[in-house]
């Protein structure tokens, strides 16, 4: 059934039409690297400063042990998005500083390939993460910042229903400067199909 999670060894597998999200595993390094890489140009503008080992397979078994430990935590978890068609890996989407208690929350940040952009990918990744979210995680507001003239980051969001809220003056540190973001946020029965 399209959108509901099974859990395997490794997490939730969240499945789509067009896309599969699970959490990454150590062999999707060389697909990772090939694809980051060759969408750095496409990429820089919107994320943090790329480390000088971002590529070593040292860091990436680094990564992994973090991935692991947020999800076993459950503070973070991370996907990887597939693309159907292809089989192919075409970006990635979190939802992070995940907090229970009262704020019942999450922050929701993503990339995609250049390669894959523009297709609609990231619009269907980030709704299968909103119910994984509202649904098994019992989430009831996520959040998502972006840098105002990041376009493509601004639809994807108001099309899945994130409102904005206001300008973070100075949030995040993207590409080695400090910029604004727009702070955009979708609650959880505000949400088309969500009873509360």
């Amino acid at each position: 059934m399209l959108g509901l999670p099974s859990l395997g060894r490794a997490g939730p597998v969240l499945v789509g039409k067009t896309v599969t999200l699970r959490p990454p595993r150590g062999r999707d390094f060389r697909e990772w690297a090939t694809l980051r890489a060759e969408s750095r140009g496409f990429l820089e503008p919107w994320e943090p400063r790329w480390a000088h080992d971002e590529f070593d397979p040292a860091a990436w078994r680094q990564r992994m042990r973090r991935y692991r430990a947020d999800m076993a935590r459950g503070s973070s978890i991370t996907f990887f998005v597939f693309d159907n068609a292809s089989g192919r890996l075409a970006g990635g989407i979190t939802a992070g500083n995940i907090r229970h208690g009262a704020s019942q929350s999450a922050n929701i940040g993503y990339w995609m390939g250049e390669r894959y952009a523009g297709r609609g990918l990231m619009a269907e990744a980030l709704r299968l993460v909103v119910e994984h979210c509202f649904g098994t995680l019992r989430l009831h507001r996520l959040e998502a910042a972006c840098i105002p003239d990041n376009n493509r980051s601004v639809r994807v969001l108001e099309k899945a229903g994130f409102q904005r809220e206001g300008l973070l003056r100075s949030y995040l540190k993207i590409n080695g400067i400090w910029q604004d973001h727009y702070l955009y946020a979708l609650v959880a029965d505000q949400h088309p199909g969500r009873s509360g």
